[in-house]
């Protein structure tokens, strides 16, 4: 096909000296001010930023506080009167995509029993060489046993020490809480205990470690507690009784 003429740059004749040459510079000298002021120019951004303020983090010197919902270290929670939110699921380990999380469950039994109902985390592992911190594991978890912390300084010398345990994971023990194991509150059952109905210790769980481990730490905390919820539940209750005969 013949190609338009319209379409076809015509070709330089031989020898012509005016031909574009691929070693033509097409940057053009600088000449008089432009000159002098060019080696200036380069620092533009230099000199402007030197007086905006300063955003640099002097980390570890200054601590800047994460965001509320930071994905950091993992947690496991437990009840207000200390029993652990774990049931041994294994829900976590199993949606997790990195297959950070190791979990063993085992039965609660009357001597034993470390969470409310059947089963808890005998053992709890997170790799944290393999965790990225996606969070999946947090929203699998069906008793809101499993959260995550701001904490976020997770180095170590060793691979091993990487690898978390259940009680590096477990959440310190609040006040008043009683350590596991023990038995439930007189009269709940797991929902209860889903559902916010326990709010502490009871004189009947402090009894029990009393008399099964008398020197536990957290026992004496526990037992003024428990002495103090019970007392405010029998006021509450004599002032509802009360108002009801009145009424």
């Amino acid at each position: 096909m013949a190609e338009s003429s319209k379409d076809v740059t015509p070709r330089p004749e031989a020898g012509d000296v005016t031909a574009p040459s691929v070693y033509t510079s097409l940057i053009e000298p600088r000449t008089g001010i432009a000159e002098v002021v060019a080696p200036i120019a380069g620092f533009g951004v230099t000199f402007s930023n030197l007086f905006r303020p300063v955003v640099t983090e002097q980390y570890p010197f200054e601590r800047v506080p994460t965001q509320p919902r930071y994905h950091g270290r993992h947690q496991l929670n437990r009840y207000a009167d200390g029993l652990e939110k774990c049931i041994g699921c294994e829900l976590c380990a199993w949606v997790c995509p990195a297959d950070a999380i190791y979990v063993e469950g085992a039965d609660n039994t009357p001597d034993e029993q470390f969470s409310p109902g059947e089963r808890y985390g005998r053992v709890y592992q997170i790799n944290y060489l393999r965790c990225i911190f996606c969070a999946l594991c947090i929203e699998a978890c069906p008793t809101r046993a499993l959260t995550m912390t701001n904490e976020f300084e997770l180095a170590g010398p060793t691979r091993a020490g990487l690898i978390y345990e259940k009680h590096d994971l477990l959440a310190p023990m609040g006040e008043g809480m009683l350590a596991a194991p023990h038995p439930m509150a007189p009269s709940t059952t797991d929902t209860d205990y889903y559902l916010g109905a326990v709010t502490g210790t009871t004189p009947e769980q402090t009894a029990w470690v009393a008399e099964h481990r008398p020197e536990d730490p957290t026992l004496p905390a526990a037992s003024r507690t428990a002495s103090t919820i019970a007392a405010t539940t029998a006021s509450t209750t004599a002032a509802t009784t009360a108002a009801g005969e009145t009424r």
